[in-house]
């Protein structure tokens, strides 16, 4: 019997190539762990009839769960009745404007009253020219120079407002216009050349209410309002 070298040499191989994968998967003894289950689909040796344990699920919101939602409360609560001119006036302008509310204009009115009685009385005309319509702001220009030409001067302390309250609110094209009645208390004070008082009482708390009506163009990128109107209560 003769021996061929290539059939030794390929035995060779075959042993050393089982003899690693020996070594690196090791021999099943019967005890080893099965596999983890990650999404629990595997039984195993379990019985076959045991139930299967399923984790609680969300069921989908209901027709009923979404009728039970609250709907979005009009733009006009709190501030008109339902069905007055005041609250078809306030929904125009919302529908018009989507960043309007009445309750962020009324913050923003009282912010504004207060700085204007504050820049009337110190005569502070660059400060109201930015708050007030051109016809208002010559108003109010012509009463700081009629004050100066006497040498009058007005010491005035803004105490609070006691309530703003929307009285009218309208959009005529583009142009929207509230009327606001503002019940506020403030410490003022007229004097003369000679520092004498000649209007109002540096002691004094006087309650003070103003209507003003304010507009803007809800189609202009400026989103400021204007002072365009006052009058006195009626």
């Amino acid at each position: 019997m003769s021996f061929d070298p290539l059939n030794i040499l390929l035995l060779a191989v075959a042993l050393v190539v089982f003899w690693r994968l020996r070594s690196v998967l090791g021999t099943r003894t019967g005890t080893e762990k099965p596999p983890f289950d990650l999404f629990g689909t595997r039984r195993g040796t379990q019985d076959p009839n045991a139930p299967v344990t399923r984790l609680p699920e969300t069921p989908p919101p209901s027709a009923k769960d979404s009728a039970d939602r609250e709907p979005a409360l009009p733009v006009w609560k709190g501030y008109a009745e339902d069905g007055s001119a005041l609250a078809s006036g306030l929904e125009r302008i919302a529908g018009t404007d989507p960043a309007f509310s009445p309750r962020g204009f009324v913050e923003g009115a009282k912010l504004a009253y207060e700085m204007i009685i504050d820049a009337f009385a110190k005569g502070d005309k660059a400060a109201l020219k930015n708050l007030l319509s051109k016809e208002v702001f010559d108003g109010f220009s012509r009463a700081i120079d009629g004050r100066t030409s006497y040498g009058q001067r007005v010491e005035s302390r803004f105490v609070g407002i006691d309530k703003a309250t929307i009285l009218q609110a309208d959009l005529t094209g583009r142009k929207a216009s509230i009327t606001v009645e503002f019940v506020s208390e403030l410490i003022s004070a007229t004097y003369d050349k000679a520092g004498q008082v000649v209007d109002g009482n540096p002691s004094e708390i006087r309650q003070v209410t103003d209507v003003w009506t304010f507009e803007r163009d809800v189609g202009s990128r400026d989103p400021n309002w204007k002072l365009v109107a006052t009058e006195a209560p009626a």
